[in-house]
């Protein structure tokens, strides 16, 4: 036992050594196509779909819109004169917003109203103005001190896409503040909230315990990414409204909630396309621009997931080490090539797969959803598509396939020796014995039936080694004689009958009557080596007969072809079966009928004696062929 389970174990080894080997060359050639930054597009896809399938979310009421639209335009101007935005700016103050973002750029004047603006930036200490610093610079409003002072640079990804944003960059004048971070730093002021160096990682910024997580070169799906300066990523908001936009008209009108404005950050920028400030984005559903957003509300986005963050406990995006990171994938991927073992079947492969990717898309769903993990989820899908379903599977098949066929072989070059055995010398052994028992051989009958053993008994070894030289077309009888198998089914019948008959067996000597009657089969139905299984099961039952029925009379064997299925019957008028138990022939012909979809029955007759017969389905699919050409033929000549 402990020997088998070793053998097993053994097995085991050598069909993982040669079947895993194409998965593990998948993995190291996934992992190398990531490191290079080759995946990069897949995984950016993967965050974006994620982000857009979020519930929605109710508006941040914390943050309003006041977007300057082409009617706003129209009545007003483009550029916007200084003194509309002076205006505009003396009207919020009266609300007491929190703080006033001014995401239009004002590095020189646009009169009339010059003085008008300077006089408001004097007074105001709530107001933060724009600058550009990469690469192209555009001066902030000149007559605003620095502390109120950000910049509105964006950053783009290779597809033109924007996902992450800078909140500080070191330069020659010192360190600056991107124009989203100043608009959060004075709004959480408020609450007692400053802004602070991080605790557990120093080089990044926290409000009160909230850190937030610096983009590093290979942070996510990214790969040797430009992450100078500090960057975080954007975990977007989602719904088809995020934030309350208001007009510049509404605001002079005065059509508007009070309420909508005090107390809040208010970002004034332009929302009219024939001033585009667009930001391409596929991170949120049903935005009204087709995937872009106005610089504004992009401003809006960064602001609002800080606050969200340390005021709600909203995630922000974050994701594992380069460690972590492969060592998931190269999990995912063992489990891949597990699959394809453990399945061993086409179609539970593919479902196996298919639940697998389910599973797994869900883990990068609610890990991206519940506590904002950016987990690598495409580059595991594409192994498990690949291993799963396809390579591993078939390397672990194809080997288990010739394991099995091996196995196979083997157990038909037992079964075809028992036969040869069972259906020559055993038989010639049976009857020397029992002659022994009753003492009614001469000496020299004895000796005749030795020699005749002895033959039989070498017959064994010439026949397997014709078998092992693929000479598959023959088949030699217990008596010596070679059938040729490429001969008629029925033909073969007629020779084995008549060949067992004249062999001497002892229960032979007492029939009179032989009856034999074989319906054809086309040969199209059979193969050569279905032919030498029947033939050689004929031989067999009609051996039996001779050996044991005694006192036999009459011998029928007989070849029924009816409606798709054909039966092979032999019966005696013996003494029937003595025994209960099951012998081995019994047992490998009851195995042939399952090999041929059929059935085997044995049993005594009523009247006296033993039927012995094999049923199987013709399965003619040139026949089928056939008869659909005829119905095909027929149906376009009536037409």
């Amino acid at each position: 036992m402990q020997r088998n389970f070793w053998r097993k174990i053994k097995d085991e080894i050598t069909i993982w050594r040669v079947g895993a080997l194409p998965g593990f060359v998948v993995i190291v050639f996934i992992i190398i196509a990531r490191l290079t930054g080759s995946m990069q597009f897949l995984e950016w896809i993967t965050l974006d779909y994620f982000l857009r399938l979020r519930p929605i979310e109710p508006i941040d009421e914390r943050i309003a819109l006041i977007g300057i639209n082409e009617e706003d335009i129209k009545r007003v101007g483009h550029p916007i004169p200084d003194q509309e935005i002076a205006a505009l700016l003396k009207k919020l103050q009266k609300y007491k917003p929190r703080v006033i973002g001014l995401d239009i750029v004002r590095d020189r004047s646009v009169n009339p109203g010059q003085n008008q603006l300077v006089e408001v930036f004097q007074e105001s200490k709530n107001i933060i103005g724009i600058e550009k610093v990469l690469p192209d610079k555009i001066s902030p409003p000149p007559d605003l001190p620095s502390e109120q002072i950000g910049f509105s640079d964006i950053i783009y990804d290779k597809d033109g896409k924007s996902r992450r944003n800078h909140l500080g960059i070191p330069n020659n004048q010192g360190y600056k503040y991107s124009f989203s971070l100043r608009l959060v730093a004075a709004y959480l002021s408020h609450e007692n909230i400053l802004l602070e160096n991080g605790i557990r990682d120093p080089e990044t910024m926290r409000f009160r315990s909230t850190e937030l997580p610096r983009f590093l070169p290979n942070t996510g799906g990214y790969v040797k990414t430009d992450a100078g300066g500090l960057q975080v990523l954007i975990n977007f908001r989602s719904g088809e409204e995020r934030f309350r936009t208001l007009s510049l008209n509404d605001i002079k009108t005065d059509k508007f909630n009070h309420n909508w404005v005090s107390d809040r950050i208010i970002i004034i920028g332009m929302t009219a396309p024939s001033a585009p400030d667009l930001i391409a984005t596929s991170a949120i559903a049903n935005t009204k621009l087709h995937g872009e957003i106005y610089g504004a509300e992009f401003h809006a986005h960064s602001a609002s997931q800080i606050i969200s963050a340390v005021l709600d406990g909203r995630p922000l995006l974050k994701s594992w080490s380069d460690g972590w990171t492969y060592l998931w994938i190269l999990c995912w991927g063992f489990f891949g090539i597990s699959l394809g073992r453990l399945t061993q079947s086409a179609w539970k492969n593919l479902l196996a797969v298919g639940a697998a990717s389910v599973y797994l898309i869900g883990i990068g769903y609610f890990a991206l959803l519940l506590w904002g993990w950016w987990i690598p989820v495409a580059p595991v899908l594409l192994i498990l598509a690949i291993n799963g379903v396809g390579l591993s599977a078939f390397a672990f098949y194809q080997y288990d396939k010739a394991l099995k066929s091996q196995i196979f072989v083997r157990q038909h070059a037992i079964e075809m020796a028992f036969r040869d055995i069972h259906n020559g010398p055993l038989q010639t052994l049976a009857v020397l014995l029992r002659n022994v028992q009753n003492q009614d051989f001469a000496k020299e009958q004895l000796l005749e039936r030795l020699q005749t053993l002895n033959r039989e008994i070498r017959s064994i070894d010439e026949n397997l080694t014709r078998d092992a030289l693929d000479e598959q077309e023959i088949l030699c009888l217990g008596s010596g004689l070679k059938l040729d198998l490429k001969r008629p089914i029925n033909d073969l019948f007629y020779e084995v009958y008549s060949d067992t008959n004249e062999r001497n067996l002892p229960e032979f000597s007492t029939l009179k009557v032989k009856v034999c009657s074989f319906e054809p089969i086309e040969e199209e139905c059979l193969s050569i080596e279905k032919k030498r299984e029947l033939c050689q099961f004929l031989e067999e039952a009609l051996c039996n007969v001779g050996k044991h029925a005694v006192g036999v009379t009459q011998l029928t064997a007989i070849g029924i072809n009816k409606t798709g299925w054909y039966t092979l019957r032999i019966e005696d008028n013996g003494p029937g079966i003595q025994s209960s138990s099951e012998s081995k022939g019994t047992k490998h012909s009851k195995n042939l009928a399952k090999q041929f979809g059929g059935f085997f029955h044995r049993e005594n007759l009523s009247s006296q004696g033993t039927m012995c017969e094999l049923t199987w389905p013709l399965k003619n699919k040139v026949r089928y062929l056939r008869k659909l050409k005829s119905i095909l033929k027929s149906f376009f000549q009536k037409s």
